[in-house]
Order: C-alpha cells, then structure tokens, then sequence
C-alpha cells in the first residue's frame, strides 16, 4: 500500500467520526487493500461540476467532511466576490442528501454568508431560479443527477446562476486545498441561524414564482385541446410538485403520476440507474402509461433536470431518445412562434458538439443560428448570458444536450425539466389536434432531411486504474487516428484537447462525409468513457447497419 493512502486511511481510523456508516465502511474494508487504495489514492476532485462520487468512508468519497471541506473552500471565495454575500442551496432525494445540504448551510452561515435554503427537496432548476431570484453570490445543490444510488454530488453555481466556471471552480479548490479535512473552526449550528436569521428557508412563494416562469414560455395559450392524458414518474426523485404543478395551471390536468415512482426514495428500486435515457427506467412507467390508457409518459430523472418521454405507437409505446426529441422541440418552437408572431429577430439555438448535426438542417430551414458549444449545461447556458450582455437575451429559443437535457427559457440557467415538460405536453397536444404522432412528426423530418441515428454508447473504467486505461485509450486515438469508420471516410479530426473553434476539453471528434460523427470524451463527473455516432443514410435499416459497424470498429466493448 501507498504510503499517502496508508496514512490518510490511518488518520480516518484515529478520527471520532460522527457518522455511524462512515465507521462501519473504514472498518468494511481492513486489510483490503484495493477497496482502501480506491477510498484514499486521491482527494475527490472538485471542477466546474463540484463534487460528485460514491458515498463513504475516505478522502475520494461523500460525505459530510469532503462536503465540508469543499464548502468552506466555496465559502472563502464567495467573500472575495462581495463583502455581504448570498447563497441558495437546494437538494434531491438522494441518500444524505439533506444532511449536506444542511452542513453547507451551516458553515456557510458561520461564515457570514446569508443563506437562502429550500425546506424540502426540490429540482436543480429551481436552484438556478433561486440563486437569480434573490441575487445571490453563489448556489449549491446537492445531487448526482441520474447516477445510481451509491452516488451523490455537490454542484456550485454562480451569480448567473450557471455553473460555475473553470476559472471560478480552480479558484475554489485552491482556497479548498489550504483546508484540513477534520479541523473545525465553525462552533455554530444550523437551527442557531435559522434563529438569527443567517439562514432562511425558501417560501412557497419562490417555488410559484418559478413555475410561473416556466409557464411564461407556454407557446399553446390558447387554441389546443390539453385533455391528453399524460404518465409523470419523477422516479422517486423531486419533480413530482413543480411539473404536475406546472402542467396543471397551462391546461393539462388529466395526469396519471406512477404511484410506485412518486414519492423520494433513495434506493430508486424499480431503476436502479434513474435515467431517462434507460428503458429500465422507464418500464414501470410504460406498464402504467398503458394500462391507464395514457398518450404520452414523461419521465423526469432524481433531480429533474434531465426529461425523457415515450408515445403510443400502436398498441404499444416508443421511446424517443435525446437527440430525436430536441429535433422535434426545435422544429416545433420554430413553427410555432411564427404562427404566433413571438420570432425574434436572428433567433438562436444552442447545442453540444456531440448532439445531432441534423439540428443545422432544421435550422437552415427557419433561420436559426446554431451555437456549438461543449458539453454540458455548464457550456450551453452561458451563451444566455453573454447574449443578455449586449441585451439581445430574447434571441435565445432553444437550448439542448443529446442526454436529455433542454433549456426552454432565460428564467434558470441550466437544463430544466419542468419547462420542457410543458413544452413537450403543448408540442404533443397540437401535433394530435392535427391528427398526426411525434413519431409521423420525425418521419417527415427524415423525408425531408434525410434519415439520421444518433447513438450513444457508455464504457464504465471504475477505479484508478480505470482512469489510467481511459487516459490510454484517449492517447491511442490521437497518436493512431482512423482514417474511416464502417468505409465513411474521415473527413476532419476536431481534437479540443489543445482547442478547437475556440472550445477546449479532452475530446476527439471526427466528422464524417455527408454529415456523420464519431466522438470519443471522457466523463468529467464519473469513471466512464462515453461514444457518441452520429450516421445518415437512405434509409433507418441502413443508418442503423453502419452505426452499430462503427461501434464494432471503435471496439471498448
């Protein structure tokens, strides 16, 4: 065993921790040296997404001393950002997450930082609104998003109520570094602010204020008929109060909620991965969404940020994935504000560079600028902002990622469910009163554009070794590039490693003739290297033939 790992593990044993399972998991793993090298090789990193990791016992772990430590780090250098600082903090369903939710409040208030606090578990866009809401210097909210239930996370926002920067966040983890990871100098208590009035609980007022904000940029006011009936699961996570909420008060009250996946629950039983992206998830819902005879079943991931949907087809239902939705979300907002005369003038539309590039087509078609930005709200949300600086803040229409993430409105900063669940339920509602599916809807896209996949394939490397062999392959790639994928010749090589069109990442990009794409990126936030292939052909059976050739060819697994 390293000598770093053994002591630091060495100095969590001396240590009288406070919580009960943090014991039991130092003493789970005596004498296993792997499990230890695996808690203690490393502190866990701190970025633009905060911290996310599994929960536990050690330096490279969450729990309530990491989420200390990177909190007085976060609190450091929220006072050199103004001398009366602020900050909203928010949190899912996720197991411990209300108590890091509470030890962030409770240093942050030690640290004469006001602190604006939701009483209850809500969506990490309701976050984002808070932090605008009241003008606050930072934000937290403690999540994993659609991780599974051994993970959670710690999410730092800005002023904007973005995500915090690579400038911001390497500041941070520099005031983090100077922190010891037992000392504490804070001899105050949470309920102690809620007394003096150093920490505030968020009023309901401020959630209606948000909902109301999504329900701003309704396109469907009047002239659809809303008696669809539509599934909700929040897969036991927190969207079950805003998007019902927020259906409800724009027309849409016949809602079936999965009963079985409504209420928080940590342990996410029937979709042990809570991700919309995963039929998994989704099969309780689909059993529901049918047997109540449902038309539509929205899904919404822990923290409600992510939305996945899927539509009656037959006598059964079809997903419809990331990429295939934001197509139809684009088309259908461009179509709709110019019959309603709401197009502003040089509309922009912002996407990632692994999501579809059938996007450009759509766009060319209503006069729509395409930003490509990297990925991640984190890149998408941003351009919001620097658009508000120049006051042309109403040109924005349509903000997405290919894993299911939208941003409808200027109101939050970050990908938001609740809005895009009212934006899906309008755009279904008015294609039905037209007697025509999302799916006829996609079918006429590919007619007129052409037939596009886009898949996305996820390649776990667990551990430190699993980081070393991500690190290996990434270097293969760059050092040996291929020159086609299933007989598509490469016609670029985008490598941001370095930078490319302005956008820095560790990500290789090849674009292919007649508008295809293969993306190799590693996750920032988990161990796992993640595909991307985006393929055009004549017809679905072909386009679908090549991509699962070009996964073949990459050969992860």
């Amino acid at each position: 065993m390293d000598s770093k790992v053994k002591e630091r593990y060495e100095e969590w044993l001396r240590e009288d921790l406070t919580d009960r399972d943090l014991i039991d998991d130092l003493n789970s793993v005596k004498g296993d040296e792997e499990a230890i090298n695996d808690r203690f090789y490393r502190d866990l990193e701190f970025g633009t997404a905060g911290l996310r990791g599994i929960l536990g016992a050690g330096t490279n772990r969450m729990n309530i001393y990491t989420v200390a430590r990177a909190t007085r780090g976060y609190a450091r250098y929220l006072q050199t950002l103004s001398d009366d600082p602020a900050i909203a903090i928010a949190y899912d369903s996720r197991h411990k997450s209300d108590i890091f939710a509470k030890e962030t409040a409770r240093i942050m208030a030690a640290y004469g930082i006001h602190v604006y606090i939701w009483p209850e578990l809500m969506p990490t866009p309701s976050l984002s609104f808070a932090v605008r809401y009241y003008g606050c210097e930072g934000g937290v909210v403690i999540t994993a998003s659609h991780n599974p239930s051994q993970y959670n996370g710690y999410k730092a926002y800005d002023p904007t109520g973005c995500q915090i920067d690579e400038a911001a966040a390497a500041a941070v983890l520099g005031f983090i570094e100077e922190e010891p990871m037992f000392e504490t100098r804070e001899n105050y208590e949470f309920e102690q602010g809620l007394a003096d009035g150093r920490i505030e609980y968020i009023p309901d007022t401020v959630r209606d204020a948000f909902v109301d904000a999504a329900s701003a940029w309704s396109l469907c006011a009047e002239g659809v008929d809303k008696s669809v009936k539509i599934a909700y699961t929040p897969l036991y996570g927190t969207g079950l109060k805003c998007v019902t909420q927020c259906l409800a008060q724009n027309g849409f009250t016949n809602i079936v909620p999965v009963e079985e996946q409504a209420q928080p629950n940590g342990d996410f039983p029937t979709c042990p991965y809570p991700n919309p992206e995963i039929l998994q998830a989704m099969q309780v819902g689909l059993e529901v969404a049918e047997e109540k005879g449902a038309d539509l079943l929205i899904a919404t991931d822990p923290d409600a940020d992510r939305i996945g949907i899927a539509v009656k087809d037959g006598d059964g239902f079809s997903l419809i994935d990331g990429n295939h939705t934001g197509m139809l979300l684009l088309d259908w907002i461009c179509k709709r504000r110019l019959e309603i005369g709401r197009m502003p003038e040089r509309p922009v539309c912002v996407k990632s560079i692994v999501s579809t590039d059938m996007i450009y087509k759509i766009a060319d078609k209503y006069g729509v600028e395409v930003i490509d930005v990297l990925t991640g709200f984190k890149n998408i949300a941003p351009v919001v902002t620097r658009l508000s600086r120049t006051h042309e803040e109403d040109r924005y229409i349509f903000g997405y990622e290919e894993s299911y993430g939208y941003m409808l409105g200027t109101h939050v900063r970050d990908k938001d469910s609740v809005s895009a669940a009212l934006m899906i339920a309008e755009m279904f509602a008015y294609y039905k009163g037209k007697g025509l599916s999302l799916l006829d809807v996609l079918d006429g896209m590919y007619k007129e554009f052409g037939y596009y996949v886009n898949t996305t394939h996820s390649y776990q490397f667990p551990g430190e070794s699993g980081f070393d062999r991500m690190k290996e392959i990434m270097e293969a790639a760059r050092s040996n590039p291929e020159t086609e994928f299933a007989g598509i010749p490469v016609v670029e090589l985008q490598d941001y490693k370095d930078g490319c069109n302005g956008m820095k990442s560790n990500v290789l990009k090849y674009l292919l003739k007649d508008n295809g794409m293969v993306v190799l990126r590693p996750s920032g936030t988990e161990p796992k290297l993640k595909l991307y292939v985006g393929v055009g052909a004549g017809t679905a059976q072909e386009a679908e033939s090549l991509a699962k050739d070009i996964v073949a060819q990459v050969g992860l697994g």
